[in-house]
Formats: C-alpha cells, structure tokens, sequence
C-alpha cells in the first residue's frame, strides 16, 4: 500500500501533492513542504499510510469523535 501526501486547505479542502511506495520518501516529501508553509494560512500537509487515494481521503476527511474521558489537561 501506499503513502499518500495531502495538502489540508482552509474548510478541509484535501488537494493530492504525490504518493510514495516507502514511508521514508513520503515521511521525507511531507517534511520539505511543511517547511514551505505560510503560518498564517493555517494549512496543513498530512501524509495517510491507505489502500488507495480515495481511502486516504476518506480517512482525512472523516469527523473523530471526542473521547469523553479526555479532560481538563488531558484534552
């Protein structure tokens, strides 16, 4: 399977940079284009470890509920 890289834009628009056959490459690729980030732009790059795009997309895009135990510090 292999590791693809998302640009995660303003309202979680995901827009694909590339996919990478080793974890190394992508991890690698993920580090450059983070570094070439506006901090005020507020976007993000997130690499996914997926079957295939629309997997990963679906993984990035998908609504994590709030673990109720979590509190005070812990959240």
């Amino acid at each position: 399977m292999p590791y693809y890289v998302f640009r995660l834009g303003m309202f979680k628009v995901l827009e694909k940079q590339g996919e990478w056959a080793s974890f190394k490459e992508a991890k690698a690729q993920t580090n450059e284009l983070r570094k070439t980030l506006d901090p005020k732009t507020g976007d993000k790059y997130k690499m996914m470890f997926a079957e295939n795009e629309i997997a990963a997309q679906e993984t990035l895009s998908a609504e994590r509920e709030l673990d109720t135990r979590l509190t005070g510090d812990d959240w």
